[in-house]
């Protein structure tokens, strides 16, 4: 397994003959959007140096960190299954509004898209689909320039689209810079302080490997 430098303002972290593992920046799409503007995204970028990249799964626009891309077709099957069976270790790094009092907890809240404001999710405990994420504290009132916040990781046990943002809104601390779920009193910030920091998987000669990437706040 090897590591390159990067694709413009992409990281590559490693690359192996099954997969690559990229560094992907805030504020670039994962895959191609609705129209020629949408049109730029880690994908694109990946595959304009390897044209075989695969997709396998997405990290929203805003949130930066770890993704993998499969580098067959028969490694795209195998990566999407380990995926959907649960069989990925993802941790996340965020700075949520105001100070958690408990040093860990469980939000166990199934999830829907809100269709009349999508891409917006909501809670809906009647059609909602089951949804879990784990949490530790890691800091209260950081020094870093987030006064009166709270630094946590973030581990996701279901895949929900915008699970992390919707359920820290649900807990009362939305993620700092979230365009979506953030309110009026969540203090500003440039970019969603939320980072893909840890990325453990099942490779396909059955070893556990696992990439991590610093956070950048």
């Amino acid at each position: 397994m090897n590591s390159l430098q990067s694709i413009g303002d992409i990281d590559i972290v490693a690359i192996d003959d099954d997969f690559i593992i990229i560094n992907k920046p805030s504020g670039l799409l994962s895959v191609p959007g609705r129209g020629p503007e949408k049109v730029d995204c880690a994908w694109r970028r990946v595959q304009a140096r390897f044209p075989e990249a695969l997709t396998v799964h997405r990290l929203d626009m805003e949130t930066s960190g770890l993704m993998v891309f499969a580098r067959s077709l028969v490694a795209q099957r195998y990566l999407g299954k380990a995926f959907a069976n649960r069989q990925v270790e993802k941790e996340y790094e965020a700075v949520v509004a105001s100070i958690i009092p408990g040093d860990e907890g469980e939000i166990n809240l199934p999830l829907i898209c809100d269709w009349p404001n999508r891409p917006r999710q909501i809670v809906d405990h009647d059609i909602g689909k089951p949804s879990l994420t784990r949490y530790r504290v890691l800091a209260r009132d950081t020094p870093s320039g987030y006064a009166g916040c709270t630094r946590v990781r973030l581990y996701p046990l279901t895949g929900r689209s915008h699970q992390l943002r919707v359920h820290m809104q649900a807990l009362g601390h939305p993620i700092l810079g979230d365009s979506l779920y953030a309110s009026e009193s969540t203090p500003p910030s440039s970019r969603l302080l939320l980072h893909a920091a840890k990325l453990s998987f099942p490779a396909m000669n059955n070893s556990t490997v696992t990439f991590e990437s610093s956070v950048p706040f």
